[in-house]
């Protein structure tokens, strides 16, 4: 199972020193991956441009937006970001796509909420046309740039439906299926649910999966966990996000450990675990967990 950490985009104290730090040690780790995920409201950093800074400053880990939330862009647009991504990683793009649960966000860029899973199908096939070097339309010039990664990075739809994962099936390379405290009945559920569609759709081989959780191994992890899920949860109301909140628990060494080798037992190809703080204890510590789990 490799090992995915998502970036702190989240944290106000987080500049380019901190980044720069975070990167480098996690090209440096045990790490297969590196990602960030999009949001619009909410003080949080733009994915498009940490993850660039990322590519420069790192060497060998991939390079996962995760996750785009497609519906809200111009296709055109995000083919050439994506494509010229991939070409300033050499090649170490993985994209993660999604609808996105934040409407506030959609309506924060003029972006319809309405049929955003069909738009989604549509951008899809559009950005791997311009990919392949199609013109948009008669006459026009090719976008460009072509990505180092022939006919695209690999795609990862960010689904947990069963309806959202079978329209992937007909596009994707795989689902990411993040289950926020890493419970272990709920991403197996995932995980054969996008199996099912991958046979569904006479897929010739199995989607690859990734899952991924919320995490904090700082000091007072506890309580920097619970008050980052809820600031992340509060746009969907008070009372739910306080809720989720108060029942995250991998928020110690042997929370996390039995998370990380929970998901080893459902023999995901991938896990994307997620830090609660900028500390950069959230990288030393868990480092010494994978060497435990026997992932690192």
């Amino acid at each position: 199972m490799k090992i995915a950490i998502c970036l702190p985009y989240m944290e106000k104290d987080y500049g380019r020193k901190e980044l720069l730090q975070w990167c480098r040690r996690i090209d440096d780790g045990p790490f297969h991956s590196l990602s960030c995920g999009e949001r619009i409201t909410g003080y949080t950093l733009e994915m498009r441009n940490v993850l660039a800074f990322a590519a420069a400053a790192t060497e060998r880990v991939r390079i996962v937006p995760s996750l785009y939330v497609l519906p809200m862009h111009s296709a055109v647009w995000a083919a050439k970001e994506i494509a010229t991504l991939d070409l300033l990683s050499e090649g170490r793009v993985t994209v993660t796509v999604g609808v996105g649960g934040r409407e506030m966000d959609y309506q924060a860029v003029g972006a319809s909420f309405a049929k955003r899973h069909q738009r989604m199908d549509e951008q899809i096939a559009e950005m791997k046309r311009i990919w392949r070097g199609e013109p948009v339309f008669e006459g026009a010039d090719e976008v460009g740039p072509r990505p180092v990664q022939e006919g695209g990075p690999p795609i990862l739809a960010g689904s947990m439906g069963q309806k959202p994962m079978a329209r992937a099936s007909r596009w994707a390379e795989g689902i990411y299926g993040f289950a926020m405290n890493g419970d272990k009945a709920l991403t197996e559920h995932f995980k054969n649910t996008a199996e099912q569609c991958w046979r569904d759709s006479e897929r010739a081989s199995k989607p690859y999966f990734a899952g991924g959780f919320w995490y904090s191994l700082a000091d007072n992890a506890e309580q920097r966990l619970q008050d980052y899920v809820y600031r992340y949860l509060l746009t969907f109301g008070e009372e739910q996000a306080r809720n989720t909140a108060r029942t995250m628990t991998r928020f110690n060494e042997d929370a996390v450990l039995q998370g990380i080798r929970d998901m080893q037992d459902l023999d995901l190809d991938e896990l994307f675990l997620v830090p609660a703080t900028a500390d950069i204890s959230e990288l030393d510590r868990l480092e010494s967990l994978l060497v435990k789990a026997g992932v690192a």
